[in-house]
């Protein structure tokens, strides 16, 4: 049986608008996906940017170092590929360039086959009124299951 790997970025949904989702393969070296598979990766600070080749890398993502790498062993923030088809490459670099907006990964994961996979989203900044929304939404929706569970 094999450990899922589930790594969120927590904070994305409060401090960004969630507009579109994709899923993109990554590059990565031997112990790379070895760290990855021991859950050894944050994604909490990266975001996502185009090269002047119209490639999509991944900045900021930490992977610390495999354990039990020798001197083969990679650098922990390194700029990783991301793997899209072209359509959704050109979509993305066209509503970035024309709206403003920002690409962040939600959550690296490791799928059926094996393969690590990042889901990036599309999204746009909230503003400080919007941050304050939604934590008054959240403290009524606890509010309101507390009171649920003493009714019952």
């Amino acid at each position: 049986m094999q450990k899922t790997v589930n790594i969120l970025n927590k904070k994305a949904r409060f401090q960004y608008e969630i507009l579109d989702k994709y899923t993109a393969g990554i590059v990565l070296s031997g112990t790379e996906i070895k760290s990855i598979r021991a859950s050894k990766a944050s994604i909490a600070e990266s975001f996502c940017e185009f090269n002047e080749g119209g490639e999509l890398f991944v900045i900021n993502m930490t992977v610390e170092e495999y354990a039990y790498g020798n001197y083969y062993n990679h650098k922990p923030k390194a700029e990783r590929k991301l793997l899209l088809n072209k359509k959704e490459l050109k979509k993305l670099q066209r509503d970035i360039e024309a709206k403003g907006l920002t690409i962040i990964p939600l959550r690296l994961y490791i799928n059926e086959k094996g393969f690590a996979k990042l889901e990036i989203s599309l999204a746009k900044g909230k503003k400080l009124f919007d941050k304050r929304e939604t934590i008054k939404d959240r403290d009524n929706k606890r509010d309101l299951d507390r009171i649920k569970k003493n009714f019952r």
